[in-house]
């Protein structure tokens, strides 16, 4: 069937650069969704006839057109609806191509939101038929995956093929009713300028944390959902050198290194009798035996925390890893609950001991009330004393207020303090932070 795109009444939204309905222009909105649930409600029950799929759908929209009093526009209006069912993902099929928008959530068939630049909106313009519908879409997208969702299965996680990330969860589990999220994988990949230009971190900032990077100390970053924590991981791997060999461990691959040597691990869920998981764990501890000079993993949350920092330990420096945390010192704390939970029988004094020789540099990444994202700190850890580890500010960012458009007021801060890990940075032939470190102490 030919998408009548031409003939559809459309109005372009600046703030997206994308192609919207202007449902302003349709009197009889209430009708066109009657008819759209009336259409594909046949198209699910009714096409026992041998003919296409095209053919079909085609005679049935003419048939349950006629006699309506429907404008071109109108008419084009259900014909892309029916189009987006058949040969998209329903509803949602324009917010999937929309390179702008990083998030989709539907939360129920009328209420969905979206993430665009920063900021959670919700989408009035679009809507699911029933609950159904919802099910059916996800379905449709898990399919090819090889994985399902029903009242046996009510969860599912998967990678698509295109790389976005779907969570979807259905009642008896979810009490709103069916529940899909979908993270989007991005084409265009961020690199250090692109957050330079933003203001995501200073020109010292980028220059230190390459620095770190190049002299394989271990970092850990660490932030709340959605707030940048793959993609600075992503920017941080960009500073490897080529002829090292990488192994990179995720629960759905989402790094991508353009290194030469990289070796990418995956985990595996557990199939319909239980078997078959291979955990984060499981893939660290391989890795080992790999013959790895980096080991990056995607983000750390369980067991898997003691082996990721026994590898830092064991002489696989310049490691990189992010985990969910509210601070650097919190990130810190959590990492001793994991190994404990972990059921690892060691006292706290020398679990925390552990830490403090594994890793290097803690950096914290946050999204705004704007909507922006931000490394707002860079720690090193300086020492264990008093039964706790003691770490020390590098770089900061300080918000100072709201604007009148609700935009963030701050500014980046650099401490008058030379880390102790400057001097490791030197050690490897490293001089490019002299102008940052060294013309401030001489003078």
């Amino acid at each position: 069937m030919k998408k009548l795109v031409d003939e559809f009444n459309v109005k372009i939204d600046k703030s997206t650069h994308t192609y919207i309905p202007d449902y302003q222009a349709f009197e009889n909105k209430e009708l066109l969704d009657e008819l759209r649930t009336k259409i594909i409600q046949n198209l699910i029950d009714n096409n026992t006839q041998q003919i296409t799929l095209e053919d079909f759908v085609k005679t049935e929209i003419d048939n349950t057109l006629e006699g309506y009093d429907l404008t071109n526009v109108e008419r084009s209006y259900i014909y892309n609806l029916i189009d987006n069912e058949i040969n998209g993902y329903g509803p949602i099929t324009e917010l999937l191509k929309d390179s702008l928008i990083t998030e989709i959530m539907v939360n129920n068939t009328n209420e969905i939101y979206i993430e665009l630049n920063g900021r959670v909106v919700r989408d009035d313009s679009i809507s699911f038929i029933n609950e159904e519908h919802i099910i059916r879409t996800i379905q449709r997208m898990i399919q090819p995956l090889g994985r399902t969702i029903d009242t046996t299965n009510p969860m599912v996680d998967a990678r698509l093929v295109d790389g976005s990330r779907l969570n979807a969860i259905i009642p008896p589990l979810s009490l709103k009713g069916p529940i899909l999220t979908i993270r989007k994988f991005k084409d265009d990949l961020a690199n250090i300028e692109d957050f330079l230009r933003s203001g995501t971190l200073t020109s010292y900032m980028a220059r230190f944390l390459d620095a770190c990077v190049q002299a394989k100390l271990n970092i850990v970053i660490c932030g709340g959902t959605g707030s940048g924590k793959t993609t600075l991981l992503n920017v941080l791997s960009s500073f490897i050198g080529n002829r090292e060999r990488i192994i990179t461990i995720e629960d759905a691959a989402e790094l991508r290194l353009k290194q030469d040597h990289v070796i990418s691990l995956e985990t595996r869920l557990v199939n319909y009798e239980g078997e078959g998981e291979i955990s984060i764990r499981d893939l660290v501890i391989n890795s080992l035996r790999m013959r790895p000079d980096r080991i990056i993993v995607g983000e750390v949350r369980g067991k898997e925390a003691f082996d990721m920092l026994q590898a830092m330990n064991t002489g696989h420096n310049g490691s990189l890893t992010t985990m969910h945390a509210n601070s650097p010192s919190d990130a810190l704390n959590r990492l001793e609950t994991m190994i404990l939970m972990a059921g690892m029988e060691i006292p706290v004094p020398a679990i925390r001991e552990y830490i403090e020789n594994a890793i290097d540099i803690v950096i914290q990444v946050e999204r705004l009330s704007d909507g922006r994202r931000k490394v707002v700190s860079i720690c090193e850890i300086v020492g264990y004393e008093e039964d706790s580890i003691t770490l020390k500010e590098i770089f900061g960012f300080k918000q100072t207020g709201l604007s009148e458009s609700d935009e963030v007021i701050g500014e980046f801060v650099m401490h008058d303090y030379v880390p102790l890990v400057y001097k490791r940075i030197k050690s490897q032939g490293i001089d490019t932070l002299k102008d940052i470190f060294e013309a401030e102490n001489e003078s």
